[in-house]
């Protein structure tokens, strides 16, 4: 045993589970634990510029590669308040982070006391788990435990509160003879495995949806292995993009409301079977129940048992981890293909795959100002197979998963269910820190693009480089499409005429004068033949001077992108390519 503060005990365990990386802002009521974390040198910190950035660069970690948890430190007060979104949008898509802040002294609290506020019972509604540590002797405990309910069952995120004469005082413990507590994820059984590859099999028309628990299992290549078994087309969900390579055979595209290609929602209405593997069954993945569940059948898997029923009630749910499912499933499938009961599924997976060759949307348009679909044909013509991708919300994210092409699990790092503006850029640092050396394209519009743009400087100042593809109408142009319906145009423009900047003539900010003042490089286009060279310019870039790089992309102001209120009534709003006219 030894003697030490309740806080270097905290960052003691923190090292023990395995942690290596925090974001954060100190200030007063969280001190002690920077002074701890200053004593040793395994775990690093990256000073955010604003609290929120912290907490979503955390989840961008956790999100970049297994195994991670990304932790976010805050002082009292304000430091926990504005954290609450990060913990919203983690505990929405099922990310472990774990957030630290400090407090008021424990004679203090409930006194109205300066910046101290109730952030465990604030945070409550959006963490597995918040706890305010009222003894310094059980502070590794609550630290142990922390670890184990974010990675337990559904993961999700956990807010841990320290009060300054906690975090001061002084405990006994012993870092050689601690061990983490053993993670419970729930496993199928063989029994309901075969009941559930026994329906699988009597469908004609069968489909599995991979969604994010595939990848917070690291799953990815056991769902691959048992597609190819059982010769079922692969749906991923907006979370579980990735999962199954864009060009396999078996991926048989999105689907939704939004974020979805026509041959992948074409394919859900031809379909009478689903396989619903770690997925929510969100609502813009399925419109309304009524259009989306006429003729299917339903199995779903899911390592949280009360998120089987939430949505809608399936013929037969399945709590396990998708991994111990998925294991399960390849077992039983390689049995049953061995002994011949496998249906054939050739004719269905070609119709699929018709689907996929022929209903395509157009991209190549040669409209100055620029369209955004030509942008993601750039992209997709000067980033390769390993680019890891970071996306957010609006126009801009639905677009790029019209058009954008995923080939493997975590490079699709996307906020599904919370979409917090602002998200993007303190994501993509943190994917850049849990990954040094991938290359990383951030995709957003021009208002999230403002939200957290300060977090530019901290990437220059921590040399933690990613490219920012930033597509400008000055719009907040989903909510203006959205606001069709009303017939307005209403609050929602971001334009005006710039005196420091008259070449913009009406776009409003000048982003690359506000990106260079952070210190960081930038680079504007306006033509669409401009774009890959552009592309390739920040490419070189991020290779000499280490910094984030933003290439700006002036769009023409109004473009509606396809979407709609069901999956079978998505408004094209653009002409669409007609591949077989072309091929004849």
């Amino acid at each position: 045993m030894a003697k030490m503060t309740a806080a270097q005990a905290a960052v003691w365990v923190m090292r023990l589970e395995g942690i290596r990386q925090a974001f954060g802002v100190p200030g007063a009521a969280i001190n002690p634990l920077y002074a701890a974390l200053r004593k040793q040198d395994e775990i690093k910190h990256v000073l955010a510029r604003h609290v929120e950035g912290a907490s979503h660069m955390a989840e961008g970690y956790t999100r970049a590669t297994a195994g991670n948890i990304g932790v976010c430190i805050g002082t009292s007060g304000p430091g926990g308040t504005d954290m609450i979104t990060g913990l919203y949008s983690a505990q929405a898509d099922s990310i472990p982070i774990l957030c630290i802040t400090g407090q008021a002294p424990r004679a203090r609290l409930y006194k109205e006391d300066f910046q101290a506020v109730d952030i465990e019972s604030i945070s409550k509604p959006v963490t597995k788990w918040s706890v305010l540590v009222r003894e310094p002797a059980l502070v590794p405990q609550a630290f142990q435990q922390a670890f184990h309910v974010m990675r337990s069952g559904r993961p999700g995120p956990v807010l841990i509160d320290l009060p300054f004469d906690v975090q001061m005082a002084e405990i006994e413990f012993d870092p050689e003879t601690y061990e983490p507590l053993p993670v419970y994820r729930p496993s199928a059984s063989r029994r309901q495995i075969e009941k559930a590859l026994t329906m699988l099999n009597a469908a004609e028309q069968p489909l599995i949806v991979s969604g994010g628990g595939v990848i917070n299992s690291d799953a990815a290549e056991l769902l691959v292995e048992f597609a190819e078994l059982v010769n079922v087309p692969v749906i991923p969900t907006l979370m579980g993009w990735g999962t199954i390579a864009d060009d396999h055979p078996l991926m048989a595209g999105l689907a939704g409301l939004q974020t979805s290609h026509r041959y992948g929602n074409a394919t859900v209405l031809a379909s009478d079977f689903m396989l619903g593997i770690g997925n929510r069954w969100g609502n813009r993945f399925t419109g309304s129940m009524e259009v989306f569940t006429k003729g299917r059948t339903f199995v779903h898997v899911d390592v949280e048992p009360t998120q089987i029923g939430r949505v809608f009630g399936p013929d037969f749910g399945i709590a396990s981890d998708a991994g111990a499912a998925l294991k399960l499933f390849i077992e039983v499938a390689r049995e049953w293909r061995d002994a011949g009961k496998l249906k054939s599924r050739d004719s269905w997976v070609a119709q699929c795959q018709e689907r996929k060759r022929t209903m395509q949307r157009r991209t190549d348009f040669d409209n100055e100002p620029i369209k955004p679909q030509r942008v993601y044909q750039e992209m997709n013509a000067v980033f390769g197979r390993d680019t890891r991708y970071v996306s957010n919300i609006g126009l801009s994210q639905i677009a790029g998963a019209q058009f954008l092409h995923v080939y493997k699990p975590r490079n699709w790092i996307n906020c599904g269910q919370a979409g917090p503006l602002g998200w993007s850029v303190p994501a993509a640092l943190g994917v850049r820190a849990a990954d040094p050396d991938a290359e990383i394209v951030a995709v957003t519009g021009d208002y999230d693009f403002q939200f957290l743009i300060e977090e530019l400087a901290a990437g220059a100042q921590f040399k933690l480089p990613y490219i920012h593809v930033l597509v400008n109408n000055s719009y907040l142009g989903l909510i203006r499409q959205s606001q069709r319906m009303f017939e307005m145009d209403h609050c929602v423009s971001l334009a005006f005429d710039n005196i420091n900047a008259p070449e913009l003539a009406g776009y409003g900010v000048d982003h690359v004068a506000v990106t260079k003042g952070l210190g960081c490089k930038a680079i504007r286009v306006w033509k669409p033949e401009d774009i890959q060279p552009a592309l390739l310019q920040a490419r070189a870039w991020i290779a000499e001077f280490r910094v984030p790089v933003v290439v700006e992309i002036i769009l023409e102001r109004i473009t509606n992108i396809a979407m709609g209120t069901e999956i079978d009534a998505i408004n094209e709003f653009e002409e669409i390519l007609d591949v077989k006219d072309e091929a004849a």
